[in-house]
């Protein structure tokens, strides 16, 4: 009959690679060792990768965690991306993760396959931003949630400027009289977002500085197209994200009203397609 340390040990059995989300010092060394130990923790040939906000541990394999996703099913799926992406793990991989979900330090351990689906572009859309990544999440929550419920029950379209407002609002002009002007109000709040979803059936783009604080809505961008590389059969509001994702250091995040798709323009390429209804 098997034990518990036996049910248990098949969780880190033959892994490939062990991530550590925002361990502290003292677990990292507990898992790595150190010179004088005669015994290894985890095999030489087994990776060890620290996910967190900061490399506090001073970890040789690190992947930047910009936000402390509160799901951890979602934090570990951000990781494994980054890793990927940095060419730390690939397709096939099994890999043990252990967490923190409980508050403190480490209490859970989960073991993963890593698979192609893992790429959800999510990474690319929150890594090397000039906006605040809290700022970027809320936006695209606020695009989701369109996606889904639309306007009084009708699709809707919208498109979200994100970062860099001085040179966006230079590269756009208004369709209408801005109803942000004078305000001081950032996207996140729940009432601000109410608006926002209230001002998105009308057209035009809304501008969202660094910090958050929504400079404008109703502006029709004027960025030049040349070199944007965005999918075939995309229209005219994702041309114009991602343009002024080329012209300019934003992050542009667009809600198709034809498909109901959500996508995220970064340096004039996309890097995120999502089914709000998957989300």
């Amino acid at each position: 009959m098997a034990t518990l340390d036996d049910l248990l040990g098949d969780l880190v059995a033959d892994v490939d690679a062990v991530f550590l989300f925002s361990p502290s010092g003292a677990f990292y060394e507990r898992v790595v060792g150190s010179d004088a130990d005669t015994e290894a923790r985890v095999p030489d040939d087994v990776p060890v990768v620290v996910v967190a906000p900061q490399n506090a541990v001073e970890a040789s394999l690190f992947v930047e965690l910009p936000l402390e996703f509160t799901n951890v099913r979602d934090r570990i799926r951000f990781g494994l991306e980054g890793a990927l992406e940095k060419g730390i793990v690939e397709s096939g991989d099994a890999v043990a993760c252990a967490a923190s979900i409980f508050g403190g330090d480490v209490d859970a351990v989960v073991r993963v396959r890593v698979d192609e689906s893992v790429r959800s572009g999510v990474y690319d859309l929150f890594v090397d931003s000039r906006a605040d990544p809290g700022v970027i999440r809320d936006v695209l929550e606020v695009a989701i949630e369109l996606g889904k419920k639309g306007q009084k029950g009708k699709p809707v379209g919208a498109l979200f400027v994100v970062g860099d407002a001085g040179k966006v609002m230079n590269k756009s002009r208004p369709l209408s009289y801005n109803p942000f002007e004078k305000s001081h109000v950032h996207v996140g709040d729940p009432i601000v977002n109410v608006m926002l979803k209230e001002f998105s059936r009308l057209d035009g783009a809304f501008v969202i500085s660094d910090s958050g604080k929504i400079v404008s809505a109703y502006r029709y961008l004027e960025p030049s197209a040349e070199g944007v590389d965005i999918p075939k059969g995309l229209g005219a509001r994702h041309m114009a994200g991602g343009a002024i994702t080329k012209d300019t250091n934003a992050t542009a995040i667009v809600l198709s009203e034809s498909d109901g798709l959500v996508r995220a323009f970064k340096a004039g390429k996309m890097v995120l397609e999502i089914d709000p209804e998957d989300y």
